[in-house]
């Protein structure tokens, strides 16, 4: 019998057919709802396979993969409390928001981990409009890789939809990676394997969409949408085409981008997108959404059918975000200066590091588990990268001296994209998460408005697990 790695990720079968939108929560109306991570199943797999027994975020009845979809108008406050039925503690990370340092999620730094049975109340303003989600951040990269996580949107207070040269609709398109045996269930031994994590990390065989295989999601013929994607993978990063349906990015990480026609889209774990599509008028009638999983495989994850009454397509470019009211603008004149220096992993290595106070060499460092590091601490937790003044611009130099990319996580603000190996980048996207390859160096820069302590991380949690994060303080 064929494998069902090789039958769900390299073959591509055909689609299983259409798939409702996400369920979406109503706004946020002042009262404390539930949120559980609990055990759950679902159909990974295409129909005729057994469901896969996950982790997963639940607010009424069973938990979904992904979780259920938490939406608000900015300036709204999220309120949950979350209760954990699972056998191992947990915490919610609610990403790329700009959040109150004590709602951060991020255990134990911010937080103690909420054991088994324990509950803990999450009440924030949401300040920024865009595309986020939210995760678990404890043992993240097996929570994580087992099903908790669910897409967070947060609305303009302005509506954009239905304007002139907006979209009409909007679709979630959560994109995942699951490691899965023959019969469907997720690989339990390779959580801690230090193999992985030392190269790209903990690669799935099995693609989904919105938690299913190969679905197949309905367009009008010339329509336009938006298309919020969140790459939820625990460390694949997804070059992802969108042929014959004209994509054009609106927004990176949330924030609002100049619109700008794209062919590929890279996201690294974590990151998101806001795409605008226009369907075609005439043919094709199926298009795809695809992935490249290495060496240049194109895999098909989803796929567009034009079905339904025409519309008259859009003649008028796309119609930009509105943009943020509340990031100050970054002083370079003054900034502190950060430098960050990433190295470590398979085929180079580090010399030395220090972890948990004592420097060791690379043999003793992987005895322990580790692999990365940060600046030349592995698992810096004890002390902080470095302290800024609140308001103060920090401008960073984060260089990569490893042989495998990395996407770089800062908690609790957004920051410039300046240059790219000591070219301008041209155009000075802002982001919370910026993926950095192999030999590359990358200088960003933020305001450091957010009081109390942040991390600094890998979103590709292998390497985090082993080594790469670190947090600073803004005081």
């Amino acid at each position: 019998m064929t494998s069902l790695s090789r039958r769900l990720f390299v073959t591509g079968l055909s689609a299983v057919g259409a798939v409702p939108l996400l369920p979406i929560n109503s706004h946020a109306n002042g009262t404390q709802s539930v949120l559980r991570a609990t055990t759950s199943t679902a159909q990974l797999t295409p129909e005729g396979y057994p469901r896969t027994d996950v982790w997963a975020y639940a607010q009424q009845g069973a938990g979904s993969v992904p979780g259920p979809a938490i939406r608000v108008k900015a300036g709204e406050r999220v309120s949950r409390t979350l209760l954990n039925e699972l056998p191992q503690p947990t915490a919610v990370h609610w990403h790329g928001i700009r959040i109150d340092n004590a709602m951060d999620g991020t255990a134990p730094l911010t937080q103690a981990p909420v054991p088994t049975g324990g509950e803990f109340d999450y009440d924030f303003v949401c300040p920024d409009p865009g595309t986020y989600w939210y995760h678990s951040h404890n043992r993240s990269r097996e929570q994580v890789a087992r099903g908790l996580a669910g897409p967070l949107i947060v609305e303009d207070t302005e509506p954009w939809l239905g304007l002139s040269g907006a979209a009409t609709r909007e679709l979630i398109l959560v994109l995942d990676d699951w490691l899965l045996n023959e019969d469907g269930s997720i690989v339990e031994d390779r959580w801690d394997d230090l193999h992985a994590a030392a190269h790209a990390g903990r690669m799935g065989n099995t693609g989904t969409v919105n938690g299913q295989s190969y679905p197949e999601f309905a367009l009008r013929p010339g329509e336009r949408v938006r298309l919020r994607m969140i790459n939820f993978a625990t460390d694949r990063i997804m070059p992802i085409r969108l042929p014959d349906l004209s994509p054009t990015l609106i927004a990176l990480d949330g924030h609002p981008v100049a619109p700008r026609s794209l062919e590929v889209l890279e996201l690294a774990p974590a990151q998101r997108a806001d795409i605008v599509v226009d369907a075609p008028a005439t043919s094709p009638e199926t298009t795809s959404l695809l992935v490249d999983i290495g060496r240049g495989n194109q895999v098909e994850f989803a796929s567009f059918r034009m079905e339904g009454k025409p519309v008259q397509p859009s003649e008028e470019n796309v119609r930009p975000l509105p943009p943020w009211k509340t990031l100050p603008k970054v002083d370079l004149a003054s900034a502190q200066n950060q430098p960050l220096l990433m190295n470590g992993g398979a085929m180079r290595g580090i010399d030395e590091a220090i972890y948990q106070g004592e420097t060791m060499d690379f043999r003793e460092l992987t005895s322990r588990g580790m692999a990365w590091a940060f600046n030349g601490v592995t698992h810096g937790m004890e002390e902080p990268l470095f302290v800024a003044r609140l308001g103060r611009t920090v401008r960073m130099e984060l260089v990569n001296r490893s042989a495998f990319p990395h996407g770089i996580h800062i908690h609790g603000h957004h920051f410039t994209v300046l240059s790219r190996n000591g070219v301008s980048a041209p155009y000075k996207d802002v982001r919370d998460t910026v993926l950095i390859l192999a030999d590359e160096t990358v200088e960003l820069a933020f305001v450091a408005d957010n009081p109390g302590k942040w991390m600094i991380h890998c979103h590709m949690l292998s390497h985090q697990a082993t080594g790469m994060m670190g947090w600073f303080e803004v005081a």
